[in-house]
C-alpha cells in the first residue's frame, strides 16, 4: 500500500527530519531547497505539509495541494497561510506556539537591558574604535522602574515574572485573558491602555492580526512620557515604523529594542540611521534548544496528524478559541486520542459514540463531541476527508447516534472525560484527564484503574490474574526481539489488564501467538 507522504517547505532542524526519515510508516520528502515552481509540483500528492515563514500558503498554494490534510506551521506565527483557504478546502492549520517561548522571553529582557545600558554602542566604542570612555555609557537601573506589558500569554507573563526578580513595578494589559493571571502573580492588571502608555518600558507580545497592526502609532505615543523605551520582539508592524522613526529622531522615544520588522528580510530600513535603536535581525527563535523543541514538536505533530490521531493546535476549528478557557484545548486533543484508541481495540462497525464529563470541562460536551468522532472514525473513514467541520454530518451517514452526559464531580479529579463505544461487536470505555497545563493521562480502560500516557506503541493483555501471565508474554516479544519500554497493570474482580509499551510494531502473527496463551482473554495492538 502507497504511504501517505509529509513534505518539509522550509528548511527545519535536523531533531524533526531525523523523527520523519526513521519512521516507516511515511513517506518523506525534504523540500527546503526547492525553487517555487518545484515544490508546487512535490506538494500535489503530500497530505501533511510543514511550512516555515519563507513559504506562503496562498491560493495557488492550495490549487496546488489536491491531496492535503494538514499543515503544520513550524513556529507561532500564521502571517503567511490562508487560514481560511485552508478551511473551505478542509486542511487542518495548526502551530507550535510554545517551543520559542524561552527563546522570545530571554531575548525580550536581553533587548531590554541593552537599551537601559546600551551595551551594543558600549561594546563597539571599546573593542571597534578602541576608546575607553566610561562617562559616555551612563545608562539607567531597572529596579524600581514601570514596565508595561501588552499581551500576557506564554512569553509576556514570562517576561514578567522575570521581571519582578529586577524588582520592576510591572502592569499587564490583555483584553483575552482572566486578570487573575496577572494578579496571582503579584502583577498590576489593567483594562486601560492608558495605564501601559504611562509606563516607563514598554513591551508588546501580541499576535499580529487587524486588531493589533499598527497599535501602537503616533496619537499612542503623544501620551507616553518623554524618554519612553519601547520594545518589540513579537511581530512586525505593531509598531508603526513611520511614527517610531519620527519619535526616536525627535527623543520622544529614548530608545527602542526591535527584533521584528514590518518587511522581512530587511536591511535597508531608515530605522537604521538613528543612533538610538538596537536591532536584530528577527532572533526570538534562535537558541539550540528552541529550534530543536520547534523542529521535534513540528514532525511528531505532522505525524499525528497524518495517522489522524489529533491535530495539536489547531487554529481553524469549528470553535472560537478566543472564547474557551485555556484549560479545554488540551481536552479536545485527549478526547480524539482516547477515541482513536477505542477505535483500535474492536474495529467493528461503530453504532453509538458517547462522551461522558465531570467538573468544569463538562461545559464543552457539545463541542468535545466532535473530537471524539473524529478520532474514533480516522481508521474508518480513510477515504473520506474527515475532519472537525465534517465530522457529524458523516457521522450522521453512518447512522451512529451521538450522546453527551454531564455527571457529577464525584471522582477525585478537577475534570475528567470518558469516550464510550459501541460497536456490533463489544463496549469500550476509557476516561482520561489533563495534569498541569497539557499532561495527558488515561487513568481508567474498562473499569481498570490505570495511569498512562496516550501516546506510543502499546500492547492490551486481559488476561485471568493468576502468576506466570507477564512472564509468558514477555518471552513471546523477548523472541520476536520487541523491546518492552514501560509495564503498566489493572486489577478488578474479573481478572487483570496489562498495558505494555514497547519499541516496535507488533506484527498480527504475534498478537496471534499471545492470544493463544491459556489464560489470555483478549489481546489487541495499537499505535498513536
Amino acid at each position: 500500500m502507497k504511504k501517505e507522504k509529509i513534505i518539509v517547505c522550509d528548511h527545519l532542524h535536523q531533531s524533526g527530519i531525523n523523527i520523519l526519515e526513521n519512521s516507516n510508516e511515511i513517506s518523506f520528502v525534504d523540500a527546503s531547497d526547492l525553487n517555487k515552481t518545484e515544490l508546487l509540483v512535490a506538494i500535489q500528492d503530500a497530505t501533511v505539509a510543514i511550512t516555515r515563514s519563507s513559504t506562503t500558503i496562498d491560493d495557488e498554494f492550495l490549487k496546488n495541494a489536491k491531496n492535503m490534510k494538514a499543515i503544520v506551521r513550524a513556529g507561532v506565527g500564521v502571517d503567511n497561510v490562508d487560514i481560511d483557504g485552508c478551511s473551505k478546502l478542509g486542511i487542518i492549520v495548526m502551530n507550535i506556539p510554545t517551543a520559542n517561548t524561552i527563546a522570545a522571553t530571554e531575548l525580550t529582557m536581553a533587548h531590554i537591558l541593552s537599551c537601559m545600558r546600551k551595551m551594543p554602542f558600549a561594546h563597539n566604542q571599546l573593542k571597534n574604535d578602541k576608546i575607553w570612555k566610561r562617562e559616555d555609557w551612563y545608562g539607567s537601573e531597572l529596579y524600581g522602574k514601570k514596565l508595561g506589558i501588552i499581551g500576557f500569554g506564554n512569553i509576556g507573563s514570562r517576561v514578567g515574572e522575570r521581571a519582578q526578580a529586577f524588582g520592576m513595578d510591572i502592569v499587564a494589559f490583555d483584553p483575552y485573558i482572566d486578570p487573575k493571571k496577572a494578579t496571582d502573580m503579584d502583577i498590576n492588571y489593567t483594562n486601560n491602555f492608558d495605564d501601559i502608555l504611562a509606563c516607563d518600558i514598554i513591551t508588546i507580545h501580541t499576535p499580529k492580526n487587524n486588531e493589533t497592526i499598527g497599535m501602537i502609532g503616533q496619537k499612542e505615543i503623544n501620551k507616553m512620557k518623554d524618554g519612553v523605551v519601547l520594545i518589540n520582539c513579537a511581530r512586525g508592524g505593531l509598531y508603526d515604523e513611520t511614527a517610531l522613526y519620527d519619535n526616536l529622531k525627535c527623543g520622544k522615544i529614548s530608545i527602542a529594542g526591535i527584533d521584528v520588522f514590518d518587511k522581512e528580510p530587511t536591511t535597508n530600513s531608515k530605522l537604521f540611521d538613528l543612533n538610538n535603536i538596537i536591532v536584530t535581525a528577527h532572533l526570538g527563535a534562535n537558541t539550540i534548544e528552541s529550534q530543536y523543541n520547534i523542529a521535534t514538536q513540528a514532525a511528531t505533530n505532522a505525524m499525528q496528524a497524518l495517522k489522524g490521531i489529533s491535530y495539536p493546535h489547531a487554529l481553524n476549528l469549528p470553535i472560537d478559541e478566543t472564547k474557551i478557557p485555556k484549560f479545554v484545548k488540551p481536552y479536545m486533543e485527549l478526547t480524539q486520542k482516547i477515541a482513536f484508541l477505542i477505535s483500535q481495540l474492536d474495529k467493528s462497525q461503530i453504532r453509538s459514540i458517547r462522551l461522558e464529563a465531570q467538573g468544569d470541562i463538562a461545559t464543552y460536551l457539545d463541542s468535545l463531541i466532535t473530537f471524539a468522532i473524529v478520532g474514533s472514525l480516522t481508521n474508518s473513514s480513510s477515504n473520506e476527508k474527515l475532519n472537525y467541520v465534517n465530522a457529524k454530518f458523516i457521522a450522521k451517514e453512518k447512522n451512529i447516534e451521538l450522546e453527551t452526559i454531564k455527571q457529577p464531580n464525584n471522582s477525585g479529579y478537577k475534570n475528567k472525560i470518558t469516550v464510550k463505544i459501541t460497536t456490533k461487536n463489544t463496549k469500550n470505555k476509557i476516561s482520561g484527564t489533563v495534569f498541569d497545563e497539557d499532561v495527558h493521562r488515561i487513568i481508567n480502560i474498562n473499569n481498570y484503574e490505570m495511569d498512562i500516557e496516550p501516546a506510543g506503541k502499546m500492547l492490551f493483555v486481559r488476561n485471568s490474574d493468576v502468576p506466570g501471565v507477564v512472564g509468558e508474554v514477555g518471552k513471546i516479544l523477548g523472541d520476536k526481539d520487541i523491546n518492552i519500554s514501560d509495564f503498566r497493570l489493572g486489577r478488578h474482580k474479573d481478572g487483570a489488564l496489562a498495558v505494555i509499551l514497547v519499541d516496535n510494531n507488533i506484527d498480527e502473527s504475534t498478537v496471534e501467538e499471545i492470544s493463544s496463551l491459556k489464560q489470555a482473554k483478549t489481546v489487541c495492538f495499537v499505535n498513536i
